[in-house]
């Protein structure tokens, strides 16, 4: 298992990142969400999901544990789009390290992070939501804190062909 972009979200992800940081519209946030490892579908079934609800439709499970909720990033939690890289020729933009709370052991363990759009967060269903990413986390909870860790700088990255 590899991090990857979902098809979906191929060329979209910093154009995503933007209506969010810029309130366009209001009710957008990026959402991120975690995957328990048991059932988890190959990346090569997941990268094909159109929504969050397609993404949890076959034997992939949302994470129950205790402690364990959805993040909800809205403008407040995006930096300003950054400039795009013209040395490296890429462009990509980046969300906050994200901390969950005292995660309860069981049920889950951890598979993978995922990094969604949803334009209306406050009447949105999981068939609205746009998976972008899909990063491996591979943690089993204990009770401490899960922190997830975004390396090389970003959650998303384009570049050239």
């Amino acid at each position: 298992m590899a991090n990857f972009v979902f098809n979906i979200g191929k060329g979209r992800g910093v154009e995503l990142y933007n209506r969010v940081e810029s309130n366009d519209p209001a009710t957008s946030a990026l959402i991120v969400v975690l995957l328990a490892a048991t059932g988890l579908e190959a990346d090569a079934v997941l990268k094909d999901a159109d929504t969050l609800a397609a993404v949890l439709a076959g034997t992939t499970n949302e994470a129950t544990n205790v402690g364990y909720a959805r993040k909800v990033l809205t403008d407040v939690e995006l930096a300003p789009l950054p400039a795009p890289d013209d040395v490296a020729d890429t462009f990509t933009v980046a969300i906050p390290n994200q901390t969950w709370a005292a995660v309860a052991a069981a049920p889950d363990t951890i598979g993978k992070l995922l990094v969604c759009y949803d334009a209306n967060t406050g009447a949105g269903t999981d068939a609205d939501i746009v998976p972008i990413t899909a990063h491996d986390f591979v943690v089993t909870p204990d009770g401490t804190d899960l922190i997830a860790t975004f390396t090389g700088g970003g959650f998303y990255r384009a570049k050239e062909c």
